[in-house]
């Protein structure tokens, strides 16, 4: 199964692209795209749209993975978060492919079987898992994990619905 990982985010979108063969997962592609910070927000919706859509075309993913909304106490950012997620979620419905969702914590315990984990260990657990030659960006290790807890979910025997 190849799996596409997103950690949504305007200025810096991680993403992902895991494959798993029985047990042993590997990292096809990961990074981050940046958007820079004086970029109009329909510029910035535009390119990581268009990442996505390359991600897809390159890789032919099975499934994509994203980042459940988290709530937050600034509106403004939610709004701008939800409006990525929007860019992410459209590329990979107009490819036909299911969307699967999940919460920061359940991300982080199929990663590091903590919930509560910190930026730097889910950096290095996923460095470790998937046998990587350094530790990755913040927003990369992030859409990894993201990947990493769907292969997870997938071998359990209730899957939950796509989004």
């Amino acid at each position: 199964m190849i799996v596409l990982g997103v950690d949504t985010s305007l200025r810096s979108t991680g993403y992902a692209i895991l494959e798993s063969r029985g047990s042993k997962m590997s990292a096809l592609d990961y990074g981050a795209i940046k958007n820079a910070p004086t970029l109009p927000l329909s510029q910035c919706l535009s390119n990581i749209h268009a990442k996505i859509e390359g991600l897809i075309a390159a890789y032919h993913p099975e499934v994509v993975s994203i980042e459940s909304v988290i709530y937050g106490k600034n509106a403004g950012t939610m709004l701008v978060l939800g409006e990525a997620r929007g860019a992410v979620i459209t590329a990979a419905s107009d490819a036909g492919l299911p969307i699967y969702e999940y919460e920061p914590r359940r991300m982080k315990r199929a990663v590091c079987g903590n919930g509560m984990a910190e930026k730097g260990q889910i950096q290095r657990m996923v460095k470790t898992l998937l046998a990587l030659p350094d530790v990755p960006q913040n927003d990369a290790a992030d859409a990894l994990g993201l990947a990493i807890c769907h292969v997870h979910s997938n071998s359990l025997v209730s899957l939950e619905k796509p989004i």
